[in-house]
Formats: structure tokens, C-alpha cells, sequence
């Protein structure tokens, strides 16, 4: 019985004094850096089968003489392993302390990028290594630069070997900012170029902007954008929910459209800049009061605020209104207001009753879509609606109807109808089925949850095919 093959390591512990034969060109680490990593084992590398070798790495590629160096160590039953498994030793075995101090001390920037082409290391230590490198803005295409953004794209982002021409696109560094949830790489990405992508063939947005807009920034981020005094950074900064409430008021300070209407949106607010926010002009307003959590003491001061009954109406659509505050809403004389809340799925049943008994045209067609809406109300709506396409196409939305109810609209083979129906997850499968085959009614079937989730499953049993 041949006896088995020991480990690369516990063959280097054993064998002080002895010699390892290297074969072929070194890849991530020099010849020096090998000399120093075999030195603590007492082993020392050589090119030829010298005596005392105790065993082969082999690059997977040989010249003639290395490739008859390796047919004779094999025959002698020396352990051979691949440059890989050494590598990967090699990178376990850092000290990152003292290798980041050799290479801050001496700047050595081609060691950088060699190491960061080194799958084996950590992500700690290779985040610390990128911020350590100095990119060349001077230059429009250099080649350590693109090398050490595909190094970090590939060890980030998922590239399939049919993908690998994403590596070449900037839009995946934007990808990375967005998706990335270690704050230490988000630090590391501000020292990268501050590259603009076009979002949509129309938008503009740098990678500085992206990363102000990651909700796992930390605040040493936050003082790194704000230092850089761009008004973009400033705005994407604002509708950020992890910047401090003393950050948040520095950025109310400007004075500026865009970034009221961010803080306006974002839901990490206080009060005190939720009043202040009121003052701010009708847009403001209006998002604070459809994206703010709304309490009985927030509700009084847009009450105080002195509001339009057209921009105040606006707080009927709110998902994150305070059970008192849909109350006093509901009592309120204001039509529009009424159908805000007849739309909103948060809204409690007895008080989409109530609406239903005050009335009005827009309030019926709201309450129709509202799944939140009890079903003798939807009955009620549809045994009214008779031949009143309008008010059936808006209860062909509704995935709380009665199948039978949903089926016999399906029967009035209406267009618009059908534009309902194609939304609607609770359909009948037999009936989507049907659907599908009208190109018309594309947009509302990319709008079926049932069907993005049968979509989404096919594409999940494919790709663990693939990976049989």
C-alpha cells in the first residue's frame, strides 16, 4: 500500500535542512519572497533534483527540460504538488502587519497589484492593501489600474464565465459601490477614480455619489464625502438613513431644492427637521408626507403647517400613519384626501367601511384595488358596477376578489379588463395562461407577482442544472 501524500505544510515542518524543488516561473510571489517564506522551515528551493529534495511545486506550466526534471521526480516518488497549493500556504502564512509596513515603507506599488491578483488573501487584508494603491488619473488607460479594478470586480461581484466581459465595464464598479455592505471596502472605493456612469442613456452619476448613497457607510466615510464640498455628493449624502441627525442638519443648512426634498424622503429623520421640512416648499412637503412615519405629534404640526388641501391630501397615501392619525384623516372633509386612503393597503378595515359609506365615484375605483378592502364590500362594488367597464377593470386588480368574481370578469373578454386581470397574482393559472399569449398586455403581466416568481423559479432550477 503507497503511503499517503502528506501535506504541503506538515512536509515543510518536518524537513529542516532539506530542499524543495521549485519548477517553473513564479506567478503571485517573487523569488525572493519564497527564499524568505522556506527560510522558517530551514528548507531552501532549487531548480534541480539536487539531493536531499523532499518534494516538487510545479507550475502548470513546464518547459521540455522542467517537464523530464518532473517525469524523474515522480519515478522517485517524490510528493508533487501545484504552484497553487503553495500559494495558497504562502498567502495563510502573512503576517499582514508586517507586509503592509514593508510596503508602506517602500511604496512598492508593483507588489500591490501583484498581491491584489492573489485570490488566496483575505478580504481584510485585501481591502488594506487597495487603499494603498495609487491609481494614475493622469493617464487614460493604464494598465495597473484596470487590473486592479478587474481584481476587485471579480472578487466581488458573482461573474459567470460567460460574463467575463463585465469585468471590462465600469457600470459593474457602480454595481459593486451600490451592493457592497463592508464599510472598509466602501472607504477603499473613494481612493478609486471618481468614475461617471450614465444611468438609463440619461442620468449622470459619479462613484462618489453611489457610495454616499450605501446605507453601509460609516460616519469616517461620510466625513471623507462631505469634505469633498460637491453639492451632488451633498444630496445623495441626504437620503441616506445612516447619516447622524447632526449630519442631517448641516445638509438643511444649504438651503438647497434637491437635498430637502433627499432629507424629506428619509425616514431616519427627527422631528425637529420634520417641522423645519414643512417650510421647505410644496415638493418637500409633499414627500415628507407620503415617506415620514406620521404620529399624532407630527400629524399636529402639518395640521399647524398651514398646508393646501391638494398637497395635504398627499398623507392618505402614507404606509406608516399612526392608527389615531387614519382616524382624524377619515373624519376630515376632503374628497381627494378620502381616496388616498381608500388606495392605501395599510389602512384598517373599518375605516375603508367608513369611506365606503360617505361615497363618491374615486372613492369606489380606490377602494376597488385595495386588497386590504373587506371582500362584502368588493361583492358590493361589483354587484353595483353592472356594465361600468371602469369600475370593473379596477376590481380586476384586486387579488382579494372571489375567484368566481375574477373568472367572470375574465368572461366579459374586455380589453380593459384584461389589463387588470393581467396584474392580478390570485388569477386563475389556466386563465394567465391565456393572457400571456396577448403582446399587448406585456407590461401588466411584468407586473403579476405569481408570474415573476414562476419566472424566477425556472431560472433558479436552470442555473443549479447548470451547476450539475
Amino acid at each position: 500500500m503507497m503511503n499517503e501524500k502528506p501535506t504541503l505544510k506538515s512536509l515543510l515542518e518536518t524537513s529542516a535542512g532539506k530542499k524543495l524543488l521549485l519548477l517553473g516561473k513564479e506567478q503571485i510571489f517573487t523569488q525572493k519572497e519564497i527564499e524568505r517564506f522556506l527560510k522558517r522551515f530551514k528548507v531552501t528551493p532549487v531548480k534541480y533534483l539536487e539531493e536531499d529534495v523532499i518534494g516538487v511545486v510545479e507550475n502548470h506550466r513546464l518547459n521540455p527540460v522542467e517537464e523530464d526534471i518532473s517525469n524523474e521526480a515522480y519515478e522517485r516518488h517524490l510528493p508533487i504538488y501545484k504552484l497553487s497549493a503553495f500559494e495558497q500556504l504562502l498567502s495563510e502564512e502573512i503576517d499582514d502587519d508586517a507586509l503592509l509596513m514593508a510596503i508602506k515603507l517602500g511604496n512598492d506599488q508593483e507588489r500591490i497589484v501583484r498581491l491584489l491578483g492573489n485570490e488566496h488573501l483575505s478580504n481584510a487584508l485585501f481591502v488594506r492593501l487597495l487603499k494603498l494603491y495609487t491609481f494614475h488619473p493622469e493617464e487614460e488607460d493604464n494598465r495597473q489600474d484596470r487590473d486592479v479594478i478587474m481584481y476587485t470586480l471579480r472578487r466581488y461581484i458573482d461573474i459567470k464565465p460567460n460574463e467575463e466581459d463585465l469585468l471590462y465595464s465600469y457600470l459593474t464598479l457602480r454595481r459593486l459601490a451600490t451592493e457592497a455592505t463592508d464599510p472598509e471596502l466602501l472607504k477603499a472605493l473613494l481612493h478609486f477614480p471618481n468614475f461617471e456612469f450614465l444611468i438609463r442613456g440619461r442620468e449622470k452619476i459619479t462613484l462618489q455619489e453611489t457610495i454616499a448613497r450605501n446605507p453601509h457607510i460609516d460616519e469616517e466615510t461620510v466625513r471623507k464625502l462631505l469634505a469633498t464640498r460637491k453639492v451632488a455628493i451633498a444630496r445623495a449624502l441626504a437620503g441616506n438613513s445612516v447619516i447622524s441627525n447632526e449630519v442631517q442638519k448641516h445638509l438643511l443648512s444649504h438651503k438647497d431644492e434637491a437635498i430637502d426634498k433627499a432629507l424629506a424622503a428619509n425616514s431616519a429623520i427627527d422631528d425637529t427637521l420634520f417641522e423645519a421640512l414643512l417650510t421647505r416648499g410644496d415638493d418637500a412637503v409633499s414627500l415628507l408626507l407620503v415617506h415620514q412615519p406620521v404620529d399624532v405629534s407630527r400629524y399636529e404640526k402639518v395640521r399647524k403647517a398651514g398646508i393646501d388641501e391638494e398637497h395635504f391630501a398627499l398623507i392618505g397615501a402614507n404606509e406608516m400613519l399612526e392608527a389615531d392619525v387614519i382616524k382624524a384623516l377619515a373624519t376630515t372633509e376632503n374628497e381627494t384626501l378620502w381616496q388616498m386612503l381608500a388606495e392605501n393597503k395599510t389602512v384598517p378595515a373599518q375605516v375603508l367601511a367608513s369611506l365606503y359609506e360617505k361615497g363618491g365615484r374615486e372613492v369606489y375605483l380606490a377602494l376597488a384595488k385595495n386588497p386590504a378592502v373587506p371582500e362584502a364590500i368588493l361583492e358590493s362594488l361589483y354587484e353595483r358596477a353592472a356594465d361600468d367597464t371602469e369600475m370593473l377593470a379596477a376590481l380586476a386588480h384586486n387579488p382579494s376578489l372571489p375567484e368566481a368574481k375574477l373568472r367572470a370578469l375574465f368572461e366579459h373578454d374586455n380589453f380593459e379588463i384584461n389589463r387588470g386581470l393581467a396584474t392580478n397574482a390570485a388569477l386563475p393559472p389556466e386563465l394567465l395562461d391565456v393572457l400571456k399569449i396577448d403582446t399587448r398586455l406585456q407590461h401588466e403581466l411584468a407586473q403579476n407577482e405569481q408570474l415573476v416568481k414562476s419566472y424566477e423559479a425556472v431560472l433558479k432550477q436552470n442555473k443549479a442544472m447548470m451547476n450539475v
